[in-house]
């Protein structure tokens, strides 16, 4: 044990190192950098069996990053051959993964362009013209998929729509389908976009109160969770700073 402890003692700053690395980029709850800082080893090595490694169970998210990119140049392979829409949503849904919100949208463009059933492309294309900043192009496409479910994607969609208005300036139309999203939807993106909205609108206190909740869902959400949703507890903090100003 005593050898363990010296051993473990000696390393120690490389435990700290990556502990407060992981901190920065992962940005856990504050009080974990005064632990790893005042305990020491002790408190980083506490840090890594906490944080660390329950992290790694979302490396298999990036571990799907290489079949993605292989199925990817696939399908741009097949499609030379096969032009189908069947194809061009397939690998519209890849970029959309992938981060490459333009391709997506030239996916879904050509396969809308052969299909016009499928309520799926209008509404991911929708997603990506959101990302994309471009809301006017958005609204029509989302639109189009809450009319045929108003709970499709589990709420997402709603809540995208109502952020399509409040963008293009219909307040009222955005209000309404917030509140209605809100009220059965825990959709942090929501919530963050509802906060948004309200802030331009000039009802601080409100956004302050939604930007709150996204907070507020992390103590009773489950430690994988909680680190998928780091995103929006970061851009919920930025609001809450910004508007403290």
């Amino acid at each position: 044990m005593g050898s363990l402890l010296f051993f473990l003692g000696g390393w120690g700053f490389v435990l700290q190192a990556v502990a407060i690395v992981h901190f920065i980029r992962r940005r856990p709850d504050t009080y974990w950098i005064f632990i790893i800082l005042f305990l020491g080893w002790v408190g980083a090595l506490v840090y890594v069996v906490v944080e660390v490694i329950p992290d790694a169970g979302l490396l298999r998210t990036s571990f799907q990053v290489f079949p993605r990119r292989r199925r990817i140049h696939e399908l741009e392979r097949a499609i030379l051959d096969n032009p189908s829409a069947g194809n061009y949503e397939e690998l519209g849904l890849l970029y959309l993964d992938n981060g490459d919100y333009a391709r997506a949208r030239a996916s879904y463009d050509k396969a809308i362009a052969s299909r016009t059933d499928s309520v799926d492309a209008f509404y991911r294309r929708g997603v990506a013209e959101v990302e994309l900043g471009d809301f006017a192009a958005a609204v029509p496409d989302l639109e189009r998929a809450v009319t045929a479910d108003p709970n499709y994607d589990f709420h997402r969609a709603k809540g995208l729509l109502a952020h399509a208005y409040a963008q293009t300036g219909q307040a009222e139309k955005a209000e309404a389908l917030f509140q209605r999203a809100t009220k059965i939807s825990t959709n942090s993106e929501t919530y963050y976009n509802y906060a948004i909205f309200l802030q331009s609108q000039g009802r601080t206190e409100e956004a302050r109160q939604w930007a709150q909740k996204i907070l507020d869902q992390r103590r009773t959400m489950p430690g994988y969770q909680r680190r998928r949703e780091r995103v929006w507890f970061r851009k919920a903090y930025a609001l809450l700073a910004r508007m403290r100003l």
